[in-house]
């Protein structure tokens, strides 16, 4: 490569790495890359101040530590040249060829942000299609993309905080499980590290000094347990190299958050740090097992085979969780390096195959992207962005489960499933039909989650049954599978569209009566795109259209007190008032009425007491006799300024059970809600009726709540409770 200026930081590096693994030609061409992108990006400069150039750079350095083909690494040199540098595609094309072009231009393709009218779900659902499509087309695009976002994670220090928030979040949510799906799991842990920096950073930075403060302990520990583990098979005559590794951050918070829901300790974390056995055969891995379990006694229910059963990233270890000395647990990986390298690199590794293979098909890398094939297809089928986003997120970014038909076929289902999602699994007419199920022989409920290695055998109506309305119930749990859910949602709509019409109707009424509103907007179902009231009650009865989604469009159509149009000097808002302005009135302190507890939105009225200022109730509140002193009524409006939380109280019926008052709560507490209040009233059909009176931000937040509580076990109403409701 010939330059007539110094090399950025880290190109000389990502050159030596190319050459670590690729042949001289093939790193010929990325040395053109690397100086055309030199070349391109002359003068721009990132927010650190660091020349530009030294982001693709740093994108080319992590694809070369997954061993990425030449193609790649000058795609991820290349990345933003399109973008940002005024660089046409055909000019590409013209000196890089097809292959680099169509990636560079599938990688910018993602990067263009979505529409700014989209809300976030629909901007992380428009970004997930485009992973996906590009995906599908060559899964090389969005690995430069893993390596774009985990560099930019690695600086997200000189952005500001909003940006900060809004990148980590959406790394959280897309990227990192997109990486853990695609078995790349080097990208993954880091990713998910960094975005719980910024999401986080209270636990993040207390997590990381728990961690760091035990270090030189455990690192001797460890030690001790490498040397000893390595002699033990030596003995036993099996070949084997002996690592360690400790969790990274987030894992090891989701974890301690687990155990103190269960009253345990950081200290009694098992898998906190882990042994790996590296051997060269199959046979090997079981006999060190074997060895591992004969030195060290196992700890019951911690065993798990992926090499008989692997993941559906074609991840296969052996994992096992011993007691070691001073009766301390640690994890033990046993896995031959071929496993490693697939659990290492994951998708990644097929173009080291490719390379080696001359050609020849990678049916490893074919098994790996079938569930992207099956997404695609099921893609067709969502009617939306909220089906499409509970699809990726229910059955993509979720551990699986491998369970078994009666003549021993593997069958890979999200975990959660149960019997119902496996009959859809197997075919869609038997699971509109299934009316009971087998697990290991035994009849079970049809809600019943499956475990690995489970014998699934379904037993079918013999007469066209259809399957029932309980089954979209989330709270009765016999769908664990988005892809069942859309199926059965599918029936009810082509079967029972009158009938989903009226259950529509009641579900709509009840929601606006459960807001405490008069009645519906009359443009509801244009407002959520509907051609009219019955395609709208149809959505809802069929459940296309989710309860939540109604609560939060119903929330933001609170009829709104029309303002007197008074001059701006007679309207002032009261300091220290809770968002209330007090029409042609000043000086007066305001409070909100306890006893109809108004929400921002709520018509309301002011009543001047002779002690406490102004009192503003609801409009329809039947507490405030506004006729009986029509002098001290006077008019009021919800107003820009003041204190952001607002009470209201709220009735719950349920029927009574252990618990109950805990999980109310905690849906509560879960919102970032205040719960001020609380009576509980027991009847003798064995109901009670929970009266809680809680601070929400206003309406929008209010109704989110409202939505969650009606999904708790037992709970057969929640209604806006007070005067006026």
């Amino acid at each position: 490569m010939v330059v007539s200026k110094p090399l950025p930081a880290g190109a000389t590096e990502l050159l030596e790495e190319a050459a670590g693994y690729l042949p001289p030609d093939r790193v010929e061409q990325v040395e053109r890359a690397l100086e055309y992108a030199i070349e391109k990006h002359e003068g721009q400069k990132r927010r650190s101040g660091e020349p530009y150039v030294i982001h693709p750079i740093a994108v080319a350095r992590l694809c070369a530590e997954l061993h990425m083909d030449a193609p790649t690494l000058a795609a991820a040199l290349l990345h933003d040249t399109i973008e940002d540098c005024g660089v046409t595609p055909e000019q590409l094309r013209s000196k890089f060829g097809p292959d680099v072009t169509l990636l560079v231009e599938g990688a910018t393709k993602i990067e263009k942000l979505p529409d700014r009218s989209m809300d976030a779900e629909q901007a992380d659902a428009e970004t997930l299609r485009k992973m996906f499509l590009a995906m599908a087309e060559d899964v090389r695009v969005v690995i430069v993309k893993m390596a774009d976002r985990l560099h930019n994670m690695r600086t997200l220090e000189h952005l500001g905080s909003s940006r900060q928030q809004a990148l980590a979040r959406e790394t959280m949510d897309i990227y990192a499980p997109l990486a853990s799906r695609l078995g790349v799991w080097q990208f993954k842990w880091e990713l998910e590290d960094l975005a719980f920096r910024y999401l986080e950073p209270e636990t993040y930075h207390r997590v990381a000094s728990m961690v760091a403060s035990r270090r030189s302990e455990r690192e001797r520990y460890v030690r001790q347990l490498e040397t000893e583990l390595k002699e033990i098979l030596a003995a036993a005559g099996v070949t084997a190299e002996v690592t360690s590794r400790v969790k990274h951050l987030k894992s090891i918070a989701e974890k301690m958050q687990r155990y103190a829901e269960q009253g345990r300790s950081f200290d009694q974390m098992r898998d906190l740090l882990a042994l790996r056995v590296f051997v060269e055969t199959i046979a090997d891995c079981y006999n060190a097992l074997g060895v591992v379990h004969q030195h060290w006694r196992p700890i019951p229910g911690t065993f798990d085979d992926y090499i008989a059963s692997p993941k559906e990233s074609l991840y296969q270890s052996l994992h096992t969780s011993v007691l070691g000395p001073d009766m301390r647990p640690f994890e033990v990986q046993i896995r031959t390096y071929e496993m490693h390298q697939v659990a290492e690199y994951g998708v990644a590794a097929h173009w080291q195959y490719k390379a080696d293979a001359g050609g020849k098909r990678d049916t490893q890398y074919e098994e790996r992207m079938a569930w992207l094939r099956h997404l695609l297809e099921w893609q067709q089928e969502v009617s939306g962005t909220e089906d499409f986003l509970e699809s990726v997120r229910m059955d993509v970014f979720r551990d699986q489960v491998f369970v078994h038909t009666p003549k021993g076929a593997v069958r890979v289902l999200p975990a959660g499933s149960t019997p119902i999602d496996f009959a859809f699994r197997i075919h869609t007419d038997l699971g509109y039909n299934c009316v009971g199920a087998k697990v290991n022989g035994k009849m079970v409920p049809l809600n019943t989650v499956l475990k690995n290695g489970d014998v699934i055998e379904i037993i079918r109506s013999r007469v066209q049954k259809g399957p029932s309305r309980d089954w979209l119930i989330p709270s009765l749990g016999y769908l664990g599978s988005s892809h069942s859910r859309q199926k059965v949602r599918q029936w009810f709509r082509r079967e029972h569209r009158d009938d989903n019409v009226d259950k529509g109707r009641e579900i709509l009424e009840r929601e606006v009566r459960r807001l405490g509103l008069e009645r519906a907007p009359s443009d509801l179902a244009k407002q959520m795109g509907y051609d009219g009231a019955r395609d709208l009650y149809a959505a809802l009865g069929s459940g296309d259209l989710g309860v939540q989604k109604l609560m939060n469009q119903l929330a933001g159509y609170v009829p709104q007190a029309e303002a007197p149009k008074l001059s701006a000097s007679t309207i002032e808002v009261e300091r220290g008032a809770p968002g209330v302005r007090v029409l042609g009135t000043g000086g007066l302190h305001v409070q909100l009425a306890k006893c109809c507890r108004p929400l921002p939105g709520d018509p309301i009225m002011g009543y001047v007491t002779r002690a406490r200022g102004v009192t503003v109730h609801r409009a329809d509140c039947r507490s405030a006799h506004w006729d009986r002193d029509a002098a001290r009524v006077v008019e009021c409006d919800w107003g820009p300024g003041g204190s952001s939380v607002y009470s209201a109280s709220v009735e719950v019926l349920a029927w009574d059970r252990v618990g109950l008052l805990r999980d109310i709560t905690a849906i509560i507490a879960g919102h970032g809600a205040n719960m001020v209040g609380l009576r509980t009233l027991e009847h003798d059909d064995r109901t009670v009726t929970v009266e809680v009176t809680i601070e929400t931000t206003g309406g929008a937040q209010f109704a989110q709540l409202l939505a969650h509580l009606d999904g708790v076990r037992g709970v057969i109403s929640v209604r806006r409770s007070g005067s006026g409701a």
